[in-house]
């Protein structure tokens, strides 16, 4: 059982990343053009509010505080928030607005790494909690910005082929 926990721990966020690539390449050119404005701006965003907290709460890792051994080698440093629980939610919860199945799909895959990585005992609930939070807001603001009237217009020009003046 452990080998799993480490796989999904370590390796399942390439699946959401080729779930996501797979539905980008499947989209049509405006959605292409919108996902990744909001995947660029969303993910500047949830890296900024993931480095801001990482500065304000520090949470050692559940093998420096609790004593237990890791599944996998890790860096002593701080567990808050997890990056991996960020990015895979970060994925899911920006698809999720396009395709719910989809969108469904990753966030189950962001779950099944987040709780392997508590389980392999490299991060706390609370270090995955934090991440989807920040991810959620990221994925709300990046939504948000797509739909201004500036960039409805830029992905309108975009997805006809002429360039921006």
């Amino acid at each position: 059982m452990d080998s799993v926990i480490v796989f999904v721990a370590q390796y399942f966020l390439y699946l959401a990343v080729l779930v996501t690539a797979v539905y980008w390449l499947r989209a049509t050119t405006p959605v292409k053009i919108e996902l990744i404005g909001r995947f660029v701006f969303g993910g500047v965003i949830a890296l900024a509010l993931a480095s801001v907290a990482s500065r304000l709460y520090y949470d050692p890792r559940p093998f420096v505080s609790d004593h237990v051994a890791p599944l996998f080698a890790h860096a002593p440093d701080n567990g808050f928030p997890s990056d991996h629980a960020l990015f895979t939610s970060f994925l899911g919860l920006t698809i999720v607005s396009y395709s719910r199945r989809v969108g469904a799909v990753l966030l189950v895959i962001a779950v099944a790494v987040s709780a392997a990585r508590v389980a392999a005992h490299v991060h706390h609930p609370i270090d995955v909690l934090g991440s989807f939070v920040f991810s959620g807001v990221a994925a709300i603001i990046a939504a948000r910005l797509s739909r201004t009237k500036m960039m409805s217009a830029l992905t309108a020009r975009l997805s006809r082929g002429s360039r921006p003046s």
